[in-house]
């Protein structure tokens, strides 16, 4: 069983997204775990507090030191963590492989950043990997550790009841996935290409592969160029 231990300012946020779909049945099935921690029941503070102003006097707060520290020692008190991972916008970008290597961990955690980020001392001294989805600034790292934990949890076996499914995804093989089509094979005058419907297996994947090369070089041509 994967489990994954999520730091946040704000768990209920979080409830909802992890109560639904595949992610609560891998829970239900016990291959994975997902597990909330308030890091405001970790401040030294009467209230709770777990931020701060940062030195040099730049604008915004900072995730304080010591809530942070606290939560990640009692947690590694417990167990013993393949990856402590924060959400940053400077972190490595997320992608497929990466991914695929979480989900053969056992034990994850993962810390949201909020504000202008964490103390710096926590990401020195105990984060392992460093994740960004995109480009771009959230209100915080919530939603991020959520893309993760999808990702990650529908990769683990048994959780999606076609395993074959999984390995078909876009980016599994460095390309985007091909156009895919359903009953009925003509709408509207709309008709499902012909060697779909062939039964001749081998013409099939060839046309898929074919499309999901001309589908890449496309819309995500920076993915052929190792290749090319």
């Amino acid at each position: 069983m994967t489990r994954i231990d999520i730091l946040t300012l704000f768990p209920n946020m979080m409830n909802m997204f992890f109560e639904e779909s595949i992610i609560k049945r891998a829970q239900k099935k016990g291959l994975a775990e997902v597990v909330f921690h308030d890091l405001h029941d970790y401040s030294l503070t009467r209230y709770g507090s777990v931020d701060d102003y940062p030195y040099g006097g730049s604008a915004g707060m900072v995730m304080a030191v010591e809530p942070v520290a606290n939560c990640i020692e009692k947690l590694q008190q417990e167990r013993q963590y393949d990856e402590v991972i924060y959400t940053a916008p400077d972190g490595e970008m997320f992608s497929q492989p990466i991914a695929n290597e979480l989900s053969l961990r056992q034990n994850l955690m993962v810390l949201c950043g909020h504000y202008k980020g964490v103390d710096e001392r926590i990401r020195e001294h105990f984060v392992t990997q460093e994740i960004s989805i995109g480009d771009y600034v959230l209100t915080g790292g919530e939603l991020a550790a959520a893309v993760i934990c999808d990702a990650v949890i529908r990769l683990i076996p048994g959780v999606i009841g076609d395993e074959q499914s999984a390995l078909s995804d876009s980016f599994q093989d460095g390309l985007v996935a091909p156009p895919e089509y359903t009953r009925p094979p003509e709408f509207r005058g709309w008709k499902v290409p012909e060697v779909l419907l062939s039964g001749n297996h081998a013409k099939i994947e060839q046309w898929r592969y074919e499309q999901a090369v001309a589908r890449t070089r496309e819309r995500r041509p920076g993915l052929l160029r190792d290749e090319e």
